[in-house]
């Protein structure tokens, strides 16, 4: 909600002697008002140089709140903490996109339509058995994804609130199943049609390692720590692959298409690659003895720290302390990862030497994320498309807030040209002579 304010900031341009007055709404000023600010009714007006939209706000949000000093994370005004030991990832998916809770009756019915829509066409599996035996699992989601708008050309029909409606319900109901049917192409395995009456995360994980037995029974403490990570990656706030589905939906195209491109973001090694990194880091340092030698090595700048520090939160992660007690319940199933007392040893040492307490290094959600996922057995190219089905309704919630939003505008930024001007140009006879 805009914050009525009479608060401004008045700039003076040194090359004019001239003042500006500029209003200050919500701790933020706008980009066009400093944009009057010319040095002659002819020049071009101010710009605001910002690579990778460090200090720039896009939009306004009612969807997820983040303060980074405090270590608070909330969906809708809920904290993540609430919401991850007392909801489930349905209800979270429902209030991102609604923007409230549901009652019983809308519950139902949400949880109803998701299941009946998690199968998808049987043309989306030939093109999924079309991919190389060895591609990556992320590629075929982001593939298969995109693909999803040949299937529903009704999904351009953005304006249309029920077909709208539809879209999401159908995306994220098959997520899971395009997300499985990739793992199970890696594996060389058959495909496991989605079974609907199964809840929804017991439903993924029987796609992913169901084989001869009739029914495929996941024990409930693996299908609540996996409900818990969904939840914790549902959404936050303006990041990287959040940005792109705005940006890309921003030109009004379908919001397969604009999750696709979500999808691709969060591809990437610096955004959804973090918790395989993780994993790589512990299994390098090998045991608790060779931490000391690691720990001079991150000092000395000869090593990095994978899974501390966030460009967000500046104390702590709230998700991490979630995450690591979800951990505790995964391992009582699978056996103890010989990781995690490396894992454990290493954040020991971080929260209490000075040199990581004064550069706020702490544990984030990647930090034990990737121990969770190698204790299901995933392999490290499956860790960001579970990411990915997570945070499917935090896309979708984003994407929907930005089509109804009358202030936004296709996305546009500006550049500050660097290369050569006004150069004749010579023939190629004539250069090649």
């Amino acid at each position: 909600m805009t914050q009525e304010t009479t608060e401004s900031l008045t700039v003076r341009d040194n090359r004019t002697g001239q003042e500006y007055d500029v209003p200050i709404t919500d701790g933020t000023i706008k980009a066009a008002d400093i944009g009057q600010i010319k040095a002659a009714d002819d020049a071009p007006g101010l710009a605001v140089y910002d690579p990778g939209f460090v200090n720039t706000a896009s939009c306004r949000s009612a969807v997820t709140f983040i303060d980074g000093d405090k270590g608070i994370l909330e969906y809708r005004g809920y904290p993540i903490e609430q919401l991850a030991e007392k909801s489930n990832f349905l209800e979270v998916a429902y209030l991102l996109v609604h923007g409230t809770l549901p009652s019983k009756d809308a519950y139902d019915s949400w949880v109803h339509e998701i299941t009946y829509h998690t199968f998808v066409h049987e043309n989306v599996k030939e093109f999924m058995q079309g991919f190389r035996y060895d591609a990556h699992p992320m590629g075929m989601l982001m593939a298969s994804v995109g693909a999803l708008s040949t299937f529903y050309p009704d999904a351009r029909n953005i304006g249309d609130a029920d077909n709208r409606h539809m879209q999401i319900v159908r995306m994220i109901a098959k997520m899971p199943t395009l997300g499985a049917w990739s793992f199970r192409h890696a594996q060389g395995k058959p495909f496991i049609y989605p079974d609907n009456e199964l809840s929804y995360t017991a439903n993924f994980l029987s796609m992913l390692f169901k084989m001869s037995e009739q029914k495929f029974d996941a024990d409930e403490r693996l299908v609540k720590a996996l409900d818990v990570l969904f939840i914790l990656h549902a959404d936050h706030e303006q990041n990287c692959s959040t940005n792109a589905v705005r940006s890309v939906g921003s030109s009004q195209v379908d919001p397969y298409s604009a999750v696709a491109a979500g999808v691709a973001a969060l591809y990437g090694p610096l955004h959804g690659g973090a918790n395989e990194a993780v994993l790589r880091m512990l299994k390098r340092i090998g045991s608790k003895e060779n931490i000391p030698d690691f720990i001079k090595g991150v000092k000395d700048g000869n090593e990095r720290l994978m899974g501390f520090g966030h460009r967000v939160y500046k104390n702590f992660d709230p998700r991490a302390t979630i995450i690591k007690k979800a951990c505790d319940d995964v391992f009582e199933v699978t056996g103890v990862n010989p990781l995690l007392e490396i894992a454990k040893e290493l954040e020991k040492i971080a929260l209490e030497d000075e040199y990581f307490i004064k550069r706020k290094l702490y544990p984030n959600v990647d930090f034990y994320s990737g121990l969770i996922y190698e204790a299901f057995q995933f392999p490290p190219e499956m860790f960001t498309v579970l990411f990915a089905i997570g945070r499917t309704p935090g896309w979708l919630a984003q994407w929907l807030e930005l089509v109804q939003d009358k202030e936004q505008k296709i996305a546009r930024p500006k550049q500050i040209y660097t290369g050569d001007r006004t150069l004749d140009f010579t023939p190629a006879n004539e250069r090649w002579a």
